[in-house]
């Protein structure tokens, strides 16, 4: 199994990118799982429904599965958000897994910029940032730049700058 990110600031397309680039990644073989953190709570549940109503009962761990997809729905409970290490610990083995968010974890990174957007570069400040994916050009930036809706080339940046997971969960212990 590897590991790369994908950085950039809200609105700069960091999903549109993953929901682009996997089905490349996927005709080229690949297996591929996402991790994304999100910074504020949700729902995967609906309520009424009864796996919805068994979590509001107060399980901690929530199974359910039918002949399509299984999913395990952990509640906290009021203990801490897990790190980035201890979900990836998790994951059920593939060739490549694509982190959205994370972003102050060290692990590489393909950067997400959008002028639109108005804000600065993340990678001045993030060392583990290897490569940029932007939609204009970035005279003066020593990493590499390729053209946001070069897809394939993107997925070949993704597959040349994955690291092993094993890499990243021993660092942490």
């Amino acid at each position: 199994m590897r590991i790369i990110g994908l950085a950039g600031w809200s609105g700069s397309g960091k999903t549109t990118l993953i929901t682009k680039v996997l089905p490349v990644l996927i005709a080229r073989g690949h297996t591929v799982s996402t991790l994304k953190h999100a910074h504020h709570g949700f729902d995967l549940d609906v309520p009424g429904k009864d796996s919805f109503m068994h979590r509001a009962a107060g399980a901690s761990e929530v199974v359910i599965s039918s002949a399509r997809r299984w999913a395990v729905l952990h509640e906290l409970r009021g203990y801490a958000e897990w790190d980035m290490v201890a979900l990836l610990k998790k994951f059920s083995a593939v060739d490549l897994v694509l982190v959205e968010g994370f972003k102050r974890e060290s692990f590489p990174k393909i950067e997400i910029f959008r002028a639109v957007n108005g804000k600065p570069l993340l990678q001045s400040e993030d060392p583990q940032i290897v490569v940029i994916a932007s939609d204009t050009k970035l005279p003066g930036v020593k990493l590499p730049v390729i053209d946001l809706n070069d897809i394939d080339a993107i997925a070949d940046a993704v597959l040349r700058y994955a690291i092993p997971i094993a890499s990243v969960i021993g660092r942490s212990g």
